[in-house]
């Protein structure tokens, strides 16, 4: 169980979605963020701690010049095989359980927000940790330019990602809290400043 003293909200949504964007604002409150993706950023740089294993387990063509996990190829391999999509997660995820678990007893903050993007995927796991979920939401053509501005993966990449993700009806209804994200970045931190009031007022009841 991580860190129980604390408010804990699970913050998610699909690829493009906003959630760094959520995230930043809740940070900007006094939220603690523990963002998976930047852990797992961090495990797969250059000496980082899941490296090995991911070298043993898929060889060392899976490194770039500089020794971290060449990411564009695992995408592919992984989209391509299952097994390895499911081998390459088998050895992530605890890696990245521990450090979330970790940070959530380190940080200082209001209250805990845990970044998961594949959250509601493993809702079973997720749920006893986290005492509210929410999602940040916005229609799917919106993600499909979000992510094309910023990357510049090919429109069948992305796409390809999103059909592996819950769907948007199956996060919805998973949800406690709901931050739309089709406007601009002051409509979403304006949703964020009420959250934020409402995640106070259940922490200072705790």
């Amino acid at each position: 169980m991580m860190n129980a003293a604390r408010l804990r909200i699970g913050l998610t949504g699909g690829i493009g979605s906003g959630k760094s964007a959520a995230a930043d604002f809740f940070s900007l409150h006094g939220a603690a963020i523990i963002d998976a993706d930047v852990i797992a950023h961090e495990l797969t740089a250059p000496g980082g701690a899941a490296m090995p294993a991911l070298v043993q387990a898929f060889g060392a063509d899976i490194r770039n010049d500089l020794g971290a996990l060449d990411r564009a190829a695992m995408r592919q391999r992984v989209f391509a095989d299952p097994e390895a999509r499911r081998l390459l997660e088998s050895i992530l995820h605890p890696l990245i359980g521990a450090a979330m678990r970790q940070a959530a007893a380190e940080r200082p903050g209001d209250y805990l927000v845990f970044v998961v993007p594949l959250l509601v995927e493993h809702l079973d796991r997720w749920r006893p940790q986290i005492d509210r979920l929410c999602v940040v939401d916005c229609p799917p053509a919106l993600q499909l330019a979000r992510v094309q501005s910023r990357s510049g993966l090919a429109t069948e990449m992305i796409e390809a990602i999103m059909a592996t993700q819950a769907t948007s009806a199956q996060r919805l209804a998973a949800a406690d809290d709901v931050l739309d994200n089709s406007g601009d970045l002051a409509h979403l931190a304006r949703q964020v400043e009420a959250l934020h009031a409402r995640y106070l007022s259940f922490a200072h009841k705790n």
